[in-house]
């Protein structure tokens, strides 16, 4: 598959969790033999791997499909507290499709095969861990023959990619059926708005710009004050250290790069980009506080990027693009809805709008998993895994290009050799941090024109 010039497919999740703070309780057991059902139920059994809310989500999609019959089995995490509090949410909302008993629970670096051998083939594993595990998790599931259900981005550097792309040649031998955390695609009015701009519609695409902006976002990481190994205050708050997940812009800007690229049907060839930190105060994550991007695609078709996490300022949470016979929003205030519309002219007003998605649509978060379950029914051809290693290259070579200063190319960073934890399937609960903080609990931070190989400089 060219990776620049993709076909047409879609998909992703994620809803907050509810529950109050649960009592924190060493939860560890032994997989139940692989068939937790009779052979003659149809239920599809999911097991979850990652009960942060994003994991949460997930399962409680997985469990609404309509009609789906799907049961989750079993769940794991490395922290006990986040899995207790995902059960006891997703067991009220869903009573009778959640048989999780505590002897399937567990807790640990391997406890995703447990509950991977808590399934059987044909079952569903969710992976909602940060990307640093997406491929440890992926070559176990595929092992065992059950499908994935996997959250974005899938990858935070170059190696981990080409891991994952040799990975899914497997998976697509053994037809199994895999999804990727992009919702969007799996979005009826953007779908709408795909198809009207590949008719021609818009004319020719000329220029896209797409706008994440808003206050501090979670990868704003505070001191380690917590009882905590530096490994484990790392992932507990995985989005502000660029190893485990690519940081802020990977983990929330992707959606951005990957739906205007989906608009023009390839991937951008190279980036060069601007950002900086500014308002820090005690903060120790990776992260920058602005980024602005300019990507080019091989027509010479230009996006524009623009993060911003700082509180007080315009926010805007946007996309849109602009052709030579006219122009149209892909998003206008988040992933839901999308409300896309299109326009004779280059101004988004009411009297140049020529279509617009009829309202209220449905929720992508829900279709995304409607659409897999759907593929598993029937047997459809069904894996995402390619374009969820595309996007997060594309959505790593726009960050790189701000944290180095220089111009990036997809193949650069497709290519390239900067593993940040290259043995991250070795990880156990005393393990140090492959990213280890200085004598202040601090980290390394990007360092545009000075350390212009990778991505910052390791201490020590």
């Amino acid at each position: 598959m060219n990776p620049f010039t993709e076909k047409n497919e879609n998909r992703r999740e994620f809803i907050k969790t509810t529950g109050t703070a649960a009592a924190v309780s060493a939860l560890a057991g032994v997989a139940l033999p692989r068939n937790v059902h009779a052979a003659d139920d149809d239920t599809i059994q999911v097991a979850l791997i990652g009960c942060g809310g994003r994991g949460t989500g997930a399962a409680d999609n997985a469990l609404s499909v309509p009609g789906g019959r799907t049961k989750l089995v079993a769940m794991a995490d490395v922290f006990p507290s986040k899995l207790e509090n995902s059960y006891r949410t997703l067991k009220r909302r869903h009573q009778d499709t959640v048989d999780v008993p505590q002897e399937r629970q567990f807790i640990g670096f391997d406890a995703y095969k447990n509950a991977i051998d808590a399934l059987k083939p044909g079952d569903i594993a969710i992976f909602t861990t940060p990307c640093a595990f997406r491929w440890v998790h992926f070559d176990y599931a595929i092992e065992k023959g059950v499908h994935v259900f996997m959250e974005k981005p899938v990858t935070p550097d170059g190696p981990t990619s080409r891991k994952m792309l040799e990975l899914n040649k497997k998976a697509k031998a053994k037809n199994l059926k895999v999804g990727v955390g992009l919702m969007v695609r799996h979005c009826r009015s953007r779908q709408a708005l795909h198809q009207k701009i590949m008719d021609g519609e818009l004319g020719d695409i000329l220029l896209m710009r797409a706008y994440r902006m808003s206050g501090p976002l979670v990868g704003f990481v505070e001191p380690n004050n917590e009882d905590l190994s530096p490994l484990m205050h790392q992932i507990k708050y995985f989005h502000g250290f660029i190893w485990l997940s690519g940081g802020n812009y990977s983990d929330f800007y992707i959606h951005q790069v990957d739906e205007t690229s989906w608009m023009k049907n390839a991937w951008p060839v190279r980036c060069q980009a601007t950002g900086g930190r500014h308002y820090r105060m005690d903060y120790i994550d990776q992260n920058f506080d602005n980024y602005s991007v300019e990507y080019t695609y091989a027509d010479g078709t230009k996006l524009l990027m623009y993060g911003r996490n700082v509180i007080g300022c315009h926010n805007e949470f946007a996309s849109y693009v602009h052709g030579t016979k006219g122009s149209g929003i892909v998003s206008t205030s988040g992933h839901v809805p999308g409300r896309c519309r299109t326009f004779s002219g280059q101004n988004f007003t009411r009297s140049e709008m020529t279509w617009e998605f009829p309202q209220p649509e449905e929720n992508p978060y829900q279709l995304e998993w409607n659409d897999l379950i759907e593929a598993i029914r029937k047997d459809l051809p069904y894996n995402e895994v390619d374009r969820g290693v595309y996007a997060s290259v594309a959505s790593s070579m726009g960050r790189m290009a701000a944290h180095t200063g220089q111009i990036i190319t997809f193949d650069q960073m497709l290519n390239h050799e900067h593993e940040m934890s290259p043995e991250t399937d070795k990880l156990t609960m005393d393990s140090d941090s492959p990213l280890p903080p200085d004598s202040e609990g601090k980290y390394p931070v990007p360092m545009p024109g000075i350390v212009k190989d990778r991505e910052y400089r390791y201490l020590g």
